[in-house]
């Protein structure tokens, strides 16, 4: 069975600028296309929808600038100050709507971290289970297609942490980001294994090649870690993100090789999952007892900002699963526009 609604073919992106989806990424792809400051309506900001396609859009083109920015755009316009008032207006939208979701969210380490250390029985919902057990090929690579705009830069919104701690706290991240980059072989950086493993589904490797594709909910589960990575203040929920993907990743990667392997995808496929499940597994053991440990130890009143940066990933990773949940389980892409076939 393939997606019910037609092929599309999207442009290679890569580091290009794509189509806006509103005011607000409108404003931002003209300034930057033109060099010029970004022209936008008063109280647009405050009225765009926190969630929504146009305010997510233009939050991940803004923080993009601070990763490989775009073709044709000048490397200054990272630090463009219209540009950055902008951003921390959206951010600051971003920011209410999460803690208005987040309100009665745990407040302690233990509270937020105890119901995932547990695998639960019932797993409906989950899409690695999905996959692993009666997911089909066209799924696995529209999953991957998503993925791919954090994979393919894995770990590098955790490393702006790594300056923001001390002492044990830091020599641990910094133990967790080297295996993260391959410890020493190109060949073996988990962004590369990534892009491996797109080869192998008929997928196109280049960087930010399927952002044009991606829906707001994917961009917020990306925009979240940029957020928190680019603001020292915010250090302690980039640890809580951290962490909050360390501690999930073993048992769904132990899933998704699965499915990897059950659809005949390829040896670079299941074994970017694979290389996750033990991998994964010692970093839970590291992050959660030195560098959380090491963090409290130091900072104890940082508790309070790395339950929330663990609840809002949780929150986010379920709204990115119920979307793409809803629109597989009526044989329609989860994309905005579908792949061609492989």
């Amino acid at each position: 069975m393939t997606p019910s609604s037609p092929d599309a073919t999207a442009a290679d992106c890569g580091s290009c600028l794509v189509g806006a989806r509103g005011e607000l990424s409108f404003a931002v792809i003209e300034a930057l296309r033109s060099n010029r400051s970004p022209a936008y309506g008063i109280g647009t900001v405050q009225e765009a929808d926190p969630w929504g396609e146009d305010l997510q859009l233009a939050l991940y083109l803004l923080y993009e600038l601070h990763y490989r920015g775009f073709e044709g755009v000048p490397d200054a316009r990272e630090w463009d100050p219209d540009l950055l008032r902008l951003r921390q207006a959206m951010e600051a939208r971003f920011l209410r709507v999460l803690n208005t979701e987040l309100s009665d969210a745990p407040r302690t380490v233990e509270e937020a971290f105890a119901p995932l250390l547990v695998e639960p029985l019932d797993l409906t919902g989950s899409l690695s289970r999905h996959l692993e057990t009666e997911g089909e090929f066209w799924q696995l690579r529209e999953y991957a297609a998503l993925r791919s705009l954090y994979h393919l830069k894995e770990a590098d919104p955790h490393a702006w942490v790594i300056p923001r701690l001390t002492g044990r706290a830091k020599a641990a991240m910094v133990a967790i980001e080297y295996d993260e980059f391959g410890a020493g072989h190109a060949d073996r950086i988990h962004a590369r294994l990534f892009a491996d493993l797109m080869v192998d589904l008929g997928l196109d490797p280049a960087y930010g090649r399927y952002l044009d594709q991606a829906p707001a909910s994917l961009l917020a589960t990306v925009n979240l870690m940029s957020l928190f990575g680019l603001h020292r203040a915010r250090r302690a929920a980039l640890v809580g993100h951290f962490a909050c993907v360390e501690v999930t990743s073993s048992p769904g990667s132990r899933r998704l090789a699965k499915a990897m392997h059950r659809c005949g995808a390829g040896e670079a496929a299941e074994h970017f999952y694979a290389e996750h499940v033990e991998a994964d597994a010692v970093h839970e053991q590291v992050v959660r007892h030195e560098v959380i440990g090491g963090l409290l130890a130091d900072e104890p009143a940082l508790e309070a900002d790395i339950a929330f940066g663990c609840a809002a990933t949780v929150l986010l990773e379920d709204r990115l699963a119920d979307r793409i949940g809803a629109a597989w389980a009526r044989g329609h892409s989860a994309l905005r526009t579908p792949l061609p076939a492989a």
